[in-house]
């Protein structure tokens, strides 16, 4: 069967995270117009030995192994490079959503000649990420007079050709704002669908880790938005 749909899983030292990742991965696994494509993103600790040693014999798993880390979009971007699907989306290694979303997500696509974007909408969350998602979906839409909410949130897909009518995808998480806004610039329907969000049960993120790293990383996130904004 035809490869219909790509899902890209950045990994970024989630050593303790892989292997549950992989178990919810077995009903993905058997789906033969889906491969997953897991991107060794210049991880440190042994994520990449454990991403060769259990997945290598899997017929529709790819994994891409990249020796630096340039950032989450740009591991993104290297798996896209792989994938045959002319669906094509991506979602997070560390479990806080299910990786099984992505076959909720599949499913409203009709046909791979719906040219929409898709997106999961995260409930369940804490008062504080409450607090984060409201002030920056209140910040987007303001500043793009379009209606923005949850922008970060997992899965994302979208068509593979839509993808590559685009340039300069940013290498940072910037790159979820970045689709967000040109699927609205460009009419594209938008779906979303509920998705559980909890919390970290292995490992600790690479960038999260506390009030100032997100309110450092909302900061990085304004500045993207105004170069979005005038196209710079």
């Amino acid at each position: 069967m035809k490869t219909k749909f790509s899902l890209i899983i950045p990994c970024f030292n989630e050593g303790s995270n892989i292997l549950p990742l992989m178990k919810k991965c077995k009903d993905i696994f058997i789906r033969k117009d889906v491969e997953v494509i897991f991107v060794n993103n210049g991880s440190v600790d042994n994520s990449g030995e454990l991403l060769k040693t259990n997945l290598s014999r899997i017929s529709n798993v790819k994994i891409v192994t990249l020796k630096v880390n340039k950032g989450y979009g740009y591991g993104i971007k290297r798996g896209v490079e792989q994938a045959s699907g002319d669906v094509i989306g991506w979602t997070h290694a560390d479990n806080q959503t299910n990786v099984l979303d992505f076959l909720h997500a599949i499913n409203l696509f009709n046909d791979t000649n719906s040219n929409f974007f898709v997106k999961g909408l995260r409930n369940k969350r804490t008062l504080a990420d409450n607090f984060f998602t409201f002030g920056m979906s209140l910040f987007e839409t303001i500043l793009f007079r379009k209606f923005f909410w949850d922008i970060n949130a997992q899965p994302t897909l979208m068509k593979k050709k839509f993808y590559k009518s685009l340039k300069n995808i940013p290498n940072d998480f910037s790159i979820d704002l970045f689709f967000y806004y040109h699927a609205i610039k460009n009419n594209l329907p938008i779906k979303r669908f509920p998705v559980d969000f909890h919390p970290r049960l292995f490992g600790t993120s690479s960038w999260n880790f506390g009030f100032l790293s997100r309110l450092k990383f909302s900061f990085r996130t304004i500045k993207y938005s105004f170069r979005l904004l005038y196209d710079l």
